[in-house]
């Protein structure tokens, strides 16, 4: 049994906090922080009705260390969950570290000032959480995340070697807006307008994003969709953690009419991250769309359909090529009835909890910096049947 701070309150942290609260015996006392704390407050209040537990909440300003590691110290928590905007993830980890806490997240850091989606920053962390005796868990989301430990959990069980690697995303929900996010807006158009990187021949090949497109299939008659490919950071610790890899690649499903808005947005500036002079105030245009735009935790009464992740390998097993697609589909309105959510914040917070048991329960628990994949992967995959996240697998199975 073990107290955690999670902190955000958005979509993400909403589901976490009913995750969470949903396992008393691992999770028994949970502080729900954010910077507004009525946001907070009201996914308590779901909480209570829902899952019949209390939580509790507080305030907390994620940029300030000091403040930040003051609550820590108070509240001892063994684990801090961050599902606050990724720009914060480097002042998070430096609390835990002055207040002697593990830490998980579902995000790489990315700087404010740029779109650069990359582990450098966070991996340079690893001797002090070392010499700390301190764990701290990147990535443990869906992709990031669930889609790492499909990748190992192949390789263990299926191949003596892999050779490529797709990641494909799809999301088949309709939440009947002309335009929406379905994560933070802000983090989502960075992500879809940054250049293209993908892995091949021992190296990050850079072309212009969403330049590369195919249709893709779902299994069980979720549907038929374009698929783009882009960069996601998880590309970047695999290639690395699985040096056989000849080519990596992430795809993610769009609809003509989401890359049109986008288009137009983008072509009037609105996507821009560069602070703009607007009636002698600074106003960054992305921050101000994000302003604009439904917020993505509002969308779970609205949205239909399903989603299907998952990743498709190919590699050597016993001296024959051979291939391997495991994946995981989930309905939107499941969601919403199970915790007031769509299905992109419950794939994401689902992990998110799964990750934090496995280090409460010390299935994975190893001072350093970690991405999912250096974990054994079987325990989480049985979790992921287990809350909420059934999985499937497909032998032979040909990408077109």
């Amino acid at each position: 049994m073990s107290k955690v701070v999670i902190i955000g309150a958005g979509g993400v942290g909403g589901v976490v906090a009913h995750k969470c609260a949903q396992l008393p015996a691992v999770f028994s006392d949970i502080l729900l922080a954010s910077r507004t704390e009525d946001k907070c407050k009201a996914i308590a209040a779901d909480i209570e009705k829902m899952q019949g537990r209390t939580i509790r909440t507080a305030r907390i300003d994620a940029d300030n260390v000091t403040e930040l590691a003051a609550l820590l110290r108070a509240e001892k928590p063994a684990l801090v969950i961050n599902v606050a905007l990724p720009y914060q993830d480097l002042s998070i980890m430096d609390a835990c570290l002055e207040a002697g806490v593990d830490y998980l997240d579902t995000a790489n850091y990315e700087p404010l000032e740029t779109a650069k989606f990359e582990y450098k920053w966070q991996w340079a962390y690893r001797e002090k959480f070392e010499k700390a005796g301190l764990m701290a868990l990147l990535g443990s989301g869906f992709d990031p995340g669930a889609t790492n430990v499909f990748t190992a959990w192949i390789a263990k069980h299926y191949f003596d070697e892999i050779h490529t690697l797709d990641i494909i995303d799809v999301n088949g929900g309709n939440h009947g807006y002309p335009f929406a996010t379905n994560f933070n807006p802000e983090i989502n158009i960075r992500e879809v307008t940054a250049e293209c990187r993908h892995w091949e021949n021992d190296e990050f090949v850079t072309t212009p994003p969403m330049s590369m497109k195919m249709s893709f299939t779902c299994p069980e008659g979720v549907g038929t969709y374009n698929i783009y490919r882009m960069y996601h950071e998880e590309l970047e610790s695999l290639v690395v953690n699985f040096p056989t890899l000849k080519r990596a690649q992430f795809w993610m499903s769009f609809g003509d009419n989401y890359l049109k808005h986008l288009e137009v947005l983008g072509n009037v500036g609105m996507t821009g991250i560069e602070p703009v002079e607007f009636q002698g105030q600074k106003i960054v245009p992305i921050q101000f769309l994000r302003a604009l735009l439904p917020d993505p935790a509002s969308l779970g009464p609205r949205t239909v359909g399903k989603t299907c992740i998952g990743c498709v390998v190919t590699g050597i097993k016993d001296g024959r090529e051979k291939t391997v697609y495991v994946y995981q589909i989930k309905d939107h309105q499941d969601c919403y009835r199970e915790v007031a959510s769509q299905a992109i914040s419950y794939t994401t917070g689902v992990p998110a909890m799964i990750g934090a048991k496995m280090m409460l329960e010390g299935k994975w628990k190893r001072p350093g910096v970690w991405n999912m994949e250096q974990m054994d992967p079987d325990p989480f995959m049985d979790d992921l049947n287990k809350y909420g996240l059934p999985w499937a697998v497909i032998e032979d199975y040909r990408l077109s």
